[in-house]
């Protein structure tokens, strides 16, 4: 339980919310993946590695649901609609960018807390 009452339904609210916008971002990127005319991975590839980045960023405990929420809807619609089984490696730059982010945050949060120390 926290010292801080109402911590933990800000962090529920933050949680929904943000899993909300990882699912859109990853069917946004997604579904712009599938066009016929598209055929740019690595702008795909980056939208994935930032957008996940910003999520770890934002909650870092979780991930590893931001990686799932955004990359898993590129590989299950390559699959169902092409056959495409390779399209599974997004979820490597996925879990990439989320952890990326989240290892930054902590680090930042770490630097910050030093400097106030002293």
């Amino acid at each position: 339980m926290s010292t801080y009452p109402g911590k933990e339904t800000n962090n529920v609210k933050k949680s929904v919310l943000l899993g909300i916008l990882a699912v859109g971002i990853g069917l946004l990127i997604a579904w712009i993946d599938t066009r016929p005319t598209w055929d740019d991975t690595g702008i795909t590839v980056a939208a994935i590695f930032g957008s996940t980045l910003l999520l770890g960023a934002a909650l870092p405990g979780r991930a590893w649901l931001w990686a799932l929420a955004v990359g898993i809807w590129i590989p299950l619609f390559n699959i169902v609609l092409n056959s495409n089984y390779g399209a599974v490696a997004s979820l490597v730059v996925a879990f990439a960018g989320s952890y990326a982010g989240a290892f930054l945050r902590r680090a930042l949060s770490a630097t910050s807390a030093e400097k106030n120390v002293s």
